[in-house]
C-alpha cells in the first residue's frame, strides 16, 4: 500500500479514520415460551396420567362386573 500511496500525492499525506460505535438493531428473535425438553416431559407425564386412569376405570368396570 505503501508503493500505490507514493505513486498518488492525494494518498501520501497522513490518514485519519474515526471509529463511532453505534448500535445496530437486529431483528428480534421470539423465544419459546416453553423449552422442548419441558414440552416433551410434559407430554409424557400427560400420557402416564392418561394411562393410569384407563387402567383405574378398567379396575373398577371390573370390580363392578364381579360384585
Amino acid at each position: 500500500m505503501l508503493k500505490a500511496a507514493a505513486k498518488r500525492p492525494e494518498l501520501s499525506g497522513p490518514l485519519f479514520v474515526e471509529d463511532i460505535t453505534t448500535m445496530v438493531l437486529c431483528k428480534p428473535k421470539l423465544l419459546p415460551l416453553k423449552s422442548l425438553t419441558l414440552e416433551k416431559l410434559e407430554k409424557m407425564h400427560q400420557a402416564a396420567q392418561d394411562t393410569i386412569r384407563q387402567q383405574e376405570m378398567a379396575e373398577k368396570d371390573q370390580r363392578q362386573i364381579t360384585h
